[in-house]
């Protein structure tokens, strides 16, 4: 059982950074898939970005290219995300997840085994 806590949102004007974080209870699988997820009010949560622990192969939804970055220490069993140039369509609740040992990355929030409550994320203009 992989229990995660995601820590770092907050309220923030349009143009500024944050760094998310998500812990796990315990040290990752290598072949494990964390992916960064966000659901604002009314709209279905979307898979932003993802990394594989082990080789530190990411993945990044177009909408946030360039402007988010995933990264990992595994040392600290920890992901992180860094958001910049946030603008106000990024304010959502956003969550980390895991997937089970040995499976693809995908976009796919059924193929998450284990997720963390959320950190709120809220930009304004």
């Amino acid at each position: 059982q992989v229990r995660l806590v995601e820590s770092g949102g907050g309220s923030v004007q349009s143009g500024g950074s944050l760094r998310l974080s998500c812990a796990a209870s315990v040290p990752l699988d290598v072949r494990t898939c964390i992916g960064w997820f966000r659901q604002a009010p009314g709209k279905e949560r979307e898979g932003v970005a993802f990394i594989y622990t082990g080789s530190g192969i990411t993945f990044y939804a177009d909408s946030v290219k360039g402007r988010f970055t995933i990264s990992r220490d595994n040392a600290k069993s920890t992901i992180y995300l860094q958001i910049d140039s946030l603008k106000p369509e990024d304010t959502a609740l956003y969550y980390c997840a895991a997937g089970p040992p040995g499976r693809f990355c995908t976009t796919v929030a059924r193929d998450f085994a284990y997720w963390g409550q959320g950190t709120q994320v809220t930009v304004s203009s």
